[in-house]
């Protein structure tokens, strides 16, 4: 069974060094997933540049819907075995353009989906973007980051910083490869199978949670904060 490999680039400017780090980095996953799969399956990657989409996306969110090449784009993403997004930095935060483009994701579409973040920007001051901002969208979302991020500031590729730049490259497009590869035929690793019921509140209100994850606080070993103050009214 092919497995499906969807790399989002949000550069604005032709050439783009978010698109060249986005391009490194789904050169990288393809090589680690045929690597584990001994070659056995074929790796299709699609290309997604943000950039060509900008008027659609302006149209969509005053309209509501995606229509064209935005929406085949949008199935892309939603269609992945493993997704890459990379943005470069404003305003200490993502694009205002990669925002919009993921606003128009349908909820529960990355739910359980492998997630490479990354990012560009002109100095090395911005490189916490990944942890302050990509993380929580994406963890909101539902979708599954790798561990380790990838920030590229113009410095890093030449010079010294380099090897520093192509050590986290490769890093990072392992872990994708291995978490998007874990599960048979590459599914999604923490999604419920099918007939499985999905993360739904239960009748107290709290979320039963799919395949792979925590059902309730019970599972991790947490106490319930009910219980915390109720022992704290009784100290």
């Amino acid at each position: 069974m092919p497995m499906t490999l969807t790399v989002v680039s949000a550069g604005l400017r032709v050439p783009s060094s978010t698109r060249l780090l986005a391009d490194q980095l789904g050169e990288h996953v393809s090589r680690e997933l045929a690597a584990l799969h001994d070659s056995a399956i074929a790796i299709g990657t699609r290309h997604i540049e943000v950039r060509d989409h900008a008027h659609a996306i302006a149209d969509a969110l005053l309209t509501g819907f995606p229509t064209g090449e935005l929406a085949a784009a949008l199935s892309d993403v939603a269609a992945a075995q493993a997704l890459i997004v990379v943005t470069p930095v404003f305003q200490a935060s993502y694009s205002g353009l990669f925002k919009s483009f993921v606003d128009l994701i349908e909820p529960d579409q990355l739910r359980g989906m492998p997630v490479l973040l990354a990012a560009t920007g002109g100095t090395e001051r911005h490189s916490l973007v990944i942890e302050h901002a990509l993380r929580p969208l994406f963890a909101h979302l539902g979708a599954l980051p790798v561990p380790t991020g990838v920030y590229a500031a113009t410095a890093d590729f030449g010079g010294e910083q380099a090897p520093a730049l192509a050590a986290r490259i490769t890093r990072a497009t392992g872990e994708l490869a291995r978490l998007a590869a874990a599960a048979p035929g590459g599914s999604f690793v923490g999604s419920a199978p099918a007939g499985a019921g999905s993360a739904q509140p239960d009748g107290d209100g709290s979320p039963s949670g799919p395949i792979g994850f925590a059902a309730s606080d019970e599972d991790l070993g947490v106490t319930p904060f009910a219980v915390l103050l109720a022992e704290a009214g009784q100290a």
